[in-house]
């Protein structure tokens, strides 16, 4: 391989040849060898979009050269387009601060636009990684408002429509199961009757307060920490670059940011990473009891529940055959305990922050914007490849009923609480049905009996439509 070498305040580096990063990318490269782990593209592509919009407020501002800054917006550009993602090298367990990373995207960008204005590889000449790229900015500002950007355009542009769809999904099998009778169940135990719809309306009650909780926590994801540079002072920026900076990527994204109010709130604390990270954790709780449910229901197909049938979508079992298993709700509860376990991690992420800065940063930005696409991306395959095709099983609702002992419970207001536990005792001493049970004692006339076990079952006087 070839090298060409670079320079930074410790020395002379090797840096490949073909590569746009340059000397402190290097030296973290070969300081970080630790879980070959690397951020989300989308979290690159907001770097380059802040580095985008500060050369341009800076050009405004007559902090940098326009033909730099046209450059270092041109470079940027082509980051955001991915056309350079084989140069984000750093690892995600690095310096607490996100430097390196910082340092990674400024040294591609410099050198790409130095390429573009002098057609060759150098990194700091004319447009400097430091001095042009990273002018008004520190790593410390910079990647904490690289977070809050990368996660609202994630839950605004993937995890709201993915949930949006399911809770959708979730409203029409609600609709569509409203007139199918079943046994409800508590404590894992036969409970009294209710409806499949009225069950289904229950889940898709949960995912719509998602959106809500999502919705709650926009505000505190717009507030940007761009402008503090180092400890939240603001050193070095001028009185202008903060807002005018964060217009232009309002303008880009289409989304409300604005300064933080507080600069040193925004630095030393990563409080709303953990907040929205939370939010994630109590739909991740949602969606796996959802999906536990389903799953569930569907048990069987002879053995089990089987109220409700999933589609058929590939071979359950390597030694049972025509086994068929759940394999996507399954899906979702995996991404929902590893939403959970990353929530974990933000936590403590979260209490990294000492005097002026949070020294977690990276681990935070990993966790948080991985579990938002887990959770978009589960989300839209659980509603196409499950819930948009559940079918009820009527004729098992049905027995089921007719089967429980909890229908008993319907008979209390017309014989007392205990004449119907004696009822129920007999039934499953018996094994006989309450149904059975009820008329061998001769307790009510048949066609009342009929209409308080089955209220909606019960079609008419005539008690064989049951």
């Amino acid at each position: 391989m070839d090298f060409r070498e670079e320079k930074d305040s410790l020395g002379t580096v090797l840096v490949p040849a073909n590569a746009y990063f340059g000397a402190q990318t290097q030296r973290a490269r070969e300081n970080f060898p630790i879980s070959q782990l690397k951020f989300p593209v989308i979290f690159f592509q907001t770097l380059a979009l802040i580095k985008k919009c500060a050369a341009q407020a800076n050009e405004k501002l007559g902090l940098i050269h326009s033909d730099a800054a046209r450059a270092i917006a041109e470079a940027a550009t082509e980051v955001m387009k991915g056309k350079h993602d084989n140069d984000f090298v750093v690892d995600v367990f690095q310096t607490g601060s996100g430097t390196s990373t910082n340092m990674n995207m400024n040294e591609v960008i410099a050198t790409r636009a130095n390429e573009i204005l002098t057609g060759t590889k150098n990194t700091k000449g004319p447009v400097h990684p430091n001095d042009d790229v990273n002018c008004c900015q520190s790593s410390n500002d910079v990647i904490p408002s690289a977070i809050h950007i990368a996660a609202l355009n994630l839950i605004r542009k993937r995890l709201v429509p993915a949930l949006t769809s399911l809770r959708d999904a979730l409203n029409q099998k609600a609709k569509q199961f409203a007139s199918i009778q079943k046994i409800g169940r508590t404590h894992l135990q036969d409970a009294v009757v209710m409806t499949l719809g009225q069950e289904f309306s229950g889940y898709s009650a949960q995912v719509e307060l998602a959106l809500r909780r999502l919705e709650g926590v926009t505000d505190r994801l717009c507030r940007l920490a761009l402008g503090g540079t180092a400890v939240g002072t603001g050193l070095n920026a001028h009185p202008n670059f903060a807002g005018q900076v964060i217009a232009l990527i309002a303008h880009e994204t289409g989304m409300p940011f604005y300064e933080s109010p507080n600069h040193f709130e925004s630095q030393s604390a990563m409080d709303t990473a953990v907040e929205a990270s939370a939010i994630l954790k109590t739909i991740a709780v949602s969606l796996m009891k959802i999906s536990n449910d389903i799953r569930l229901l569907a048990s069987g197909p002879r053995c089990g529940l089987g109220e409700i049938n999933l589609p058929s979508l590939q071979p359950g079992s390597s030694i049972m055959p025509g086994k068929i298993n759940p394999v996507i709700p399954e899906t979702m509860i995996q991404v929902c305990a590893q939403v959970i376990g990353h929530d974990a991690a933000i936590t403590i992420g979260g209490l990294g922050g000492y005097f002026e800065l949070n020294t977690m940063l990276p681990v935070i930005a990993y966790n948080l914007l991985t579990s938002i696409e887990l959770m978009a991306n589960a989300s839209l395959v659980l509603t196409d490849k499950c819930v948009a095709k559940i079918t009820a099983n009527e004729q098992k609702c049905a027995e089921n009923i007719q089967k429980s002992l909890a229908i008993v419970t319907n008979l209390v207001p017309h014989i007392g609480y205990d004449r119907a536990a004696v009822i129920a005792g007999k039934a499953y001493e018996s094994k006989q049905s309450i149904e059975e049970v009820a008329l061998s004692e001769n307790l009510l006339p048949k066609a009342d009996l009929m209409r308080i076990l089955y209220p909606i079952l019960y079609q008419g006087p005539d008690e064989e439509k049951i």
